[in-house]
C-alpha cells in the first residue's frame, strides 16, 4: 500500500519510516503508528508518523 496517502495509514498500523536524520542515506525504520502527524489526505514525500517508540518520520511502506 502507499505511504503517501493518509486514509491507508492509521492507528496500530506496521510501518517503514525514514527518520529526518536519515533522509540522506534513505536507512529505513520498522515500528507501529502511535499518531498520525500530517493532517493532508496525501503527501508526495510520505505521511509523517510518531511511531510507538516515539520516533518521528514520513512512511515509505506500509507492512503487513
Amino acid at each position: 500500500m502507499d505511504g503517501r496517502i493518509r486514509a491507508n495509514i492509521t492507528q496500530g498500523t506496521r510501518v517503514s519510516i525514514v527518520l529526518k536524520k536519515d533522509q540522506k542515506t534513505g536507512t529505513r525504520t520498522e515500528g507501529v503508528v502511535k499518531d498520525l502527524l500530517t493532517s493532508v489526505p496525501k503527501h508526495h514525500r510520505g505521511i509523517k508518523v510518531r511511531l510507538e517508540d516515539g520516533q518521528i518520520g514520513r512512511v515509505q511502506e506500509i507492512l503487513e
